[in-house]
């Protein structure tokens, strides 16, 4: 007899986004002449920048060649990559990261819902609250989570991130195995200063726990007392594992790349004492699994990494947070409490008083037709916000804000 992992019964009947989606399919269906601004799902609106554009385009050219066609490419990235991140993002802020540390991904999301597959089924879970729903999605998967009580599972340790503690989570009471840390925060736009990171590094290397580290959107800070890696912090390297993308960097979301850093340092304790490296194992891992990163999206990544490159990056990231202070400043303008996009391009914005975040939501979506998130989705902490994110175009930025304003000023 055929059975099945149960654990994937356990998951919640809907996925946050897509009970968006529904939402805004059965509003246009019901309003097909109306404009909506979609707010909502983080995807990005500029192209992707010239320097990658041409890196594409000369990939490309190399695989109709066979002197410089490549097949199957090593499972954890071409060197050109490794190397160009480790000489691009870490040793300008005196981090020492080894080539072989580093696993070319096809997107963070990918990675950080599999790195559960080398640890083991009994470790207990930590989370910020609200936090990134794949975090909780893959531990329910793993058999991690337990059951869901009152809308809360009941092996996971919740830390919530509330105005009350301006945004910094507590560190949890006893033992916990495992540690999701997401800073640039996805969905609060909120940080942590080095200070309190390393409140979490002492924790977990006093407490033998791994903190699975989410630097997605590091690329937008723009304060010098804010973290870019959590490498930057001592002793890191013994209890941390960290994701990047290029999505929301240089407008990968359609090329798909990223990677994963897993110190050779690092390593865990077995019952019997041992202890075992995670490198490579998670090596073994994604050479049993996973078949690489396609080489043309590797070398668009690369030209990421150089003079040209850089710049054009920086602009898009720059018109982003600019579409952010022109939210922040609207918004404050009409008198709501929003939270976030000065170091990421997320703003999280308190609903009106005994307003829940779905009902939010189906106002904006209602009344102005602009498409948010509802922070409960993220989340028991995340009742009584709404997420608005800075990646749609200038002219809808504006629009939506106009709108926003002419509805509640």
């Amino acid at each position: 007899m055929t059975t099945i992992n149960e654990n994937f019964l356990k998951l919640q009947k809907n996925y946050l986004f897509a009970d968006i989606a529904q939402k805004v399919a059965d509003y246009k269906q019901a309003y097909p002449d109306a404009r909506l601004i979609r707010l909502g799902i983080g995807d990005v609106t500029r192209p992707l920048p010239p320097a990658v554009i041409s890196a594409l385009h000369k990939a490309v050219d190399e695989m109709g060649q066979a002197e410089t066609f490549r097949g199957y490419g090593p499972e954890h990235g071409y060197e050109f990559l490794r190397r160009a991140i480790v000489e691009g993002d870490f040793a300008p802020r005196g981090i020492s990261i080894d080539p072989d540390e580093i696993f070319i991904n096809d997107g963070a999301k990918s990675d950080t819902g599999n790195f559960g597959d080398i640890l083991g089924t009994d470790n207990s879970i930590c989370v910020t609250d609200p936090i990134y729903p794949v975090y909780i999605d893959s531990n329910v998967m793993g058999g991690r989570a337990g059951d869901i009580k009152s809308g809360a599972w009941s092996r996971v340790t919740y830390c919530p991130c509330t105005a009350e503690n301006n945004f910094v989570p507590e560190l949890p009471q006893g033992n916990t195995d495992i540690i999701y840390l997401c800073y640039p925060n996805n969905p609060t736009g909120t940080t942590l200063t080095r200070a309190e990171l390393k409140k979490w590094v002492d924790y977990a290397l006093s407490h033998e726990s791994l903190i699975l580290f989410d630097a997605a959107y590091e690329a937008y800070i723009t304060r010098p007392e804010i973290p870019h890696s959590i490498y930057e912090i001592e002793g890191a390297r013994r209890c941390a594992v960290e994701f990047h993308s290029y999505s929301k960097t240089a407008g990968f979301t359609g090329l798909r790349c990223g990677y994963t850093v897993v110190p050779k340092d690092l390593k865990v304790t077995l019952r019997n004492g041992e202890e075992v490296a995670l490198n490579p194992l998670w090596n073994r891992r994604q050479c049993t699994k996973f078949n690489g990163t396609a080489y043309i999206v590797q070398r668009a990544a690369e030209a990421i990494y150089t003079p040209e490159g850089r710049e054009q990056v920086r602009e898009v990231i720059d018109y982003y947070m600019t579409n952010a202070r022109i939210m922040r400043e609207t918004l404050a303008e009409v008198g709501f409490l929003a939270y976030g996009g000065i170091d990421a391009p997320y703003i999280w914005l308190r609903t009106p008083e005994g307003e829940g975040s779905w009902a939010f939501f189906e106002r904006l979506l209602h009344e102005i037709n602009v498409v948010s998130t509802p922070g409960v989705g993220f989340g028991p902490a995340g009742e009584g916000f709404i997420r608005l994110t800075a990646f749609g175009t200038r002219q809808d930025c504006e629009e939506a804000m106009t709108r926003l304003r002419r509805h509640f000023a």
